[in-house]
């Protein structure tokens, strides 16, 4: 289901492309399984601003009795993430002007690197629902970013976050993700295409493999109030 037009900072094809790739190759895989850990009771999960819909296609295939929908802006990526599970659906939505769904319809809301509207995502949970949040530490593929220029991480980025949520959810767990990861020079342009940093100027491209630190920090929140 398409049903929106993308917006302005929407994923083309071609980043579409280098994150299925970057993701496929398990460059996230210690986060799909922590997400898998700490949603393994949901039944309606709903990823906002879930791209290719990866990370809730890997949640349902250890959740064999979820279901899904992910919304993201961009049309190239709810193409593929509507493939991307025979148990997922997925709409083109803007997190921010509000979400395709009544209020109550799931019990859990996933968001990784993506935008956060605390309002929507304690409208659309039931009561005692959850929301998990990936984002990025500070030295997350921060190798990467050296030789690249990639654009850099807000240093406080899980106090922020707690206090975004403040007033409707309540944290209740913080997992970490930190391992070290070998990528090729094509692995190494898929990741700087697959973010935000494929929006700006064009970064030098490795001819050599690189070692990269993976560093992730998965938040998990109990709804307390509607705002």
């Amino acid at each position: 289901m398409i049903g929106a037009r993308p917006g302005v900072n929407a994923d083309t094809v071609a980043m579409v492309d280098a994150r299925t790739r970057s993701l496929e190759s398990g460059l996230l895989a210690g986060v799909d399984e922590i997400l898998a850990r700490r949603l393994a009771r949901s039944r309606r999960i709903l990823e906002a601003g879930a791209g290719t819909g990866h990370h809730l296609a890997r949640l349902l295939d250890a959740v064999p009795a979820a279901t899904g929908l992910a919304t993201d802006i961009s049309v190239a990526a709810v193409r593929r993430a509507a493939r991307a599970h025979p148990r997922m659906a997925a709409v083109v939505a803007d997190t921010w002007a509000g979400l395709p769904l009544r209020d109550g319809a799931v019990d859990a809301v996933l968001c990784v690197f993506a935008p956060r509207n605390r309002d929507e995502f304690a409208r659309v949970l039931t009561p005692g629902g959850h929301l998990v949040v990936a984002s990025p530490l500070p030295d997350h593929l921060a190798e990467l970013r050296e030789a690249t220029g990639m654009i850099g991480i807000q240093a406080d980025k899980h106090q922020e976050i707690v206090r975004a949520m403040s007033g409707a959810f309540s944290p209740v767990a913080h997992d970490v993700v930190r391992e070290q990861r070998t990528l090729s020079p094509d692995l190494a342009a898929d990741a700087v295409l697959m973010g935000p940093s494929a929006h700006h100027s064009t970064h030098p491209q490795l001819v050599e493999p690189i070692e990269v630190t993976v560093a992730v920090e998965v938040t998990t929140f109990a709804l307390t109030a509607r705002s």
